[in-house]
């Protein structure tokens, strides 16, 4: 067959390893790690799905090597039973997918326990690095002596053993974002006077020593990829020069150099790339390396489209193509690539809900991929014993995925969205420029759930007459919620706009915007119009803004918003002007926020009245997302999903 992208899909050799295309799965820790650090069964699913989606290589993370490292991950050790087996079982789940397993070995240095739920168990856990400090968050940590470093460079080759006699094909070392290996490579945190520290050459002598032990472990042949922060952009740490430089006196002991960005504490949102940064943001680096080493490199950073990644193969700025978040949100973009279905890819929103999801639970979840932290529940949709008439009420995103698992499950499903177009509450993200993925998001589940076989028929409102004579066997009321606009005065006024209505375009937006409202929708908004070059200010009763973001993307909401907005908390608005809202502050006083234009962002409400209206209307009834309590994307693909599952 003729591929459309024939670079991506085009396999590669790297040691005595064959590789059937250049689509990597990148680290990611896992779900259900169990007290002494062996995989659970949530885990090992985990990694076995993006093996069934069709990636070349899927690499496990993070194996630490060492007991100095008191993080709560995953630990191979003979001497903690079923160590071995278990991590035997997970190497047998990816390669059985036909692809080759991986295992990434780790020290956290003195970020041991970044992941833990318990952070007073954190900060009591002893901290090691280069040489003694304290964290920006106070936590003490103490240099590792010369005799520490030779035992944890022993730990790394005894792991890379076991591993090996795990089944694992392939190691990865990680050298990067601010871990034990990073912080003995940057400047930053390395400010040792002995061999280990000073001159580069000084600085990589850990990490030399360290796959020096690895490759005498797992013998000639057997890949071995470093992980390697190609500039770190900080003034303290080092730059692409300084990468460079790392990565030719690395060369001669790697396999595959895989190059990513910055320190996991310093620039979370360039090491994984946020929102509001483009699209392949790090791959310079590695283009860059490349140009300096002879062995193949490995580039990642918010990649998401094949026609981008099949640029990057094709004009020899990387070997291979690595992703994360992606492949949680579409496990099988490889395979759809392959086959040549990339219409079909559900694209990464970048949205943190994965990762802020460990952080704050310990689990896993993907705002669009339902399965993602339930894989061991079932990756496979299994056909309905009886074939039922499905009607889903509403055309939004839980609307939209209840009935592509629905037709998929053999049911004759009808989708009925009372606007022109599907899409729901995901339309209003079509204006801002950092969330397109959001806003296609609507358009890739329809193609989906149409090809899958459900009907869906837009600008057709499901009133009680017609459910009944639809005559469903079960119904699923997606109706979703609309937005609240309390009794203030002038709220009704020609200068307001609702934050939902945007992308309509009924009315003008002028220069001077103020935001009513400071939950995401709001601050997002805002964001948006100071991008713009707007004066923008931003109205909230509450004392902070975007307390309804998730943790890993607040902080970088709020950065972002405090260079384009000025922020009001703690102002109760009492009145919509030609002027602006006047507001009481917290004190009493009255304020005029200025601005001519008025954004409405107050908040939504369950369309409780649609599922009242339709409740009795077939003998089975589900009332799923924004319909049943106002909530999130994650909560409505979710609902809808398990809804057509019990069907």
């Amino acid at each position: 067959m003729e591929r459309k992208y024939p670079n991506l899909c085009k396999p590669i050799r790297i040691g005595n390893v064959w590789y059937r295309n250049r689509m990597f799965s990148t680290p990611m820790g896992g779900t259900d790690i169990e007290l002494d650090g062996c995989i659970g069964p949530k885990s090992q699913a985990f990694y076995e799905y993006r093996a069934k989606g069709g990636c070349a290589a899927v690499t496990i993370s993070e194996l630490m090597v060492h007991p100095s490292d008191g993080s709560h991950a995953y630990r191979l050790d003979e001497s903690i039973l079923n160590s071995l087996p278990k991590a035997t079982y997970a190497a047998d789940a990816i390669r059985r997918h036909g692809a080759i397993p991986s295992a990434e070995l780790s020290h956290s240095g003195m970020f041991a326990g970044t992941y833990m739920t318990d952070k007073n168990k954190q900060h009591g856990l002893n901290q090691w690095s280069a040489d003694d400090g304290v964290r920006a968050d106070g936590v003490p940590y103490k240099a590792m002596s010369k005799e520490m470093i030779a035992e944890i460079v022993a730990a790394y080759g005894h792991v890379a053993g076991l591993c090996k006699r795990a089944g694992f094909e392939m190691l990865m070392v990680h050298g990067g974002h601010g871990w034990l290996i990073n912080q003995f490579l940057s400047p930053m945190f390395n400010h040792r006077t002995d061999e280990y520290g000073g001159s580069t050459e000084n600085r990589c002598r850990l990490a030399i020593e360290i796959l020096k032990s690895v490759r005498a472990a797992v013998g000639p042949g057997f890949p071995i990829e470093f992980r390697l922060s190609g500039a770190e952009f900080v003034p303290e740490g080092y730059d692409l020069d300084e990468g460079i430089k790392i990565a030719k006196i690395l060369e001669p002991y790697v396999d595959l150099l895989h190059v990513t960005a910055g320190t996991y504490q310093r620039t979370f949102g360039i090491t994984h790339p946020s929102m509001f940064e483009e699209h392949g943001r790090n791959v310079y680096l590695a283009a860059e390396i490349k140009k300096h080493v002879s062995i193949p490199v490995a580039t990642i950073g918010g990649l998401s489209d094949p026609a981008q990644m099949e640029e990057i193969i094709a004009s020899g700025k990387a070997d291979i193509v690595e992703m994360g978040r992606q492949l949680l949100a579409d496990p099988f973009l490889p395979q759809k690539v392959m086959e040549n279905r990339d219409d079909e890819i559900v694209h990464c929103m970048r949205c943190f809900v994965c990762m802020s999801e460990r952080a704050a639970t310990g689990t896993r979840r993907c705002a669009i991929n339902p399965i993602i932290g339930r894989e061991d529940e079932g990756m496979e949709i299994t056909p309905a014993p009886v074939k039922k008439r499905v009607l889903v009420v509403g055309g939004g995103p839980g609307g939209l995925y209840a009935a592509y698992t629905a037709a998929r499950r053999g049911h004759d499903v009808l989708l009925c969205e009372k606007e022109d177009r599907v899409g729901g509450i995901l339309k209003s993200e079509e204006v801002l420029p950092f969330k397109q993925e959001m806003f296609m998001l609507g358009e890739t589940y329809k193609r989906l759930a149409e090809k899958a076989g459900a009907k869906i028929v837009t600008g057709q409102e499901v009133t009680k007459e017609f459910a009944e004579a639809y005559h469903a066997d079960a119904i699923i009321i997606a109706a979703g919620s609309s937005p609240l606009r309390p009794p203030i005065p002038g709220l009704d006024g020609e200068n307001v706009i609702l934050v939902n209505d945007q992308y309509k375009h009924e009315k003008p937006i002028t220069d001077s915007v103020v935001v009513f409202g400071g939950g995401i929708s709001g601050v997002e908004c805002a964001i948006h119009m100071g991008m713009e070059g707007k004066t923008v200010h931003l109205v909230e009763m509450r004392d902070d803004v975007a307390l309804d973001s998730v943790i890993r993307q607040r902080p970088l909401l709020l950065e972002k918003l405090n260079k384009l907005v000025t922020v009001h908390t703690g102002y109760k608005g009492l009145e919509v002007t030609a002027e602006g809202i006047w507001c009481q502050t917290k004190e009493g006083e009255k304020v005029l926020v200025p601005g001519t234009t008025i954004i409405c962002a107050l908040g939504q409400r369950p369309r409780w009245n649609v599922a009242q209206e339709l409740y009795d209307c077939a003998p089975w009834v589900r009332v799923i997302g924004d319909a049943n309590a106002v909530g999130t994307i994650t909560k409505a693909t979710y609902q809808g999903h398990h809804a057509a599952l019990d069907i």
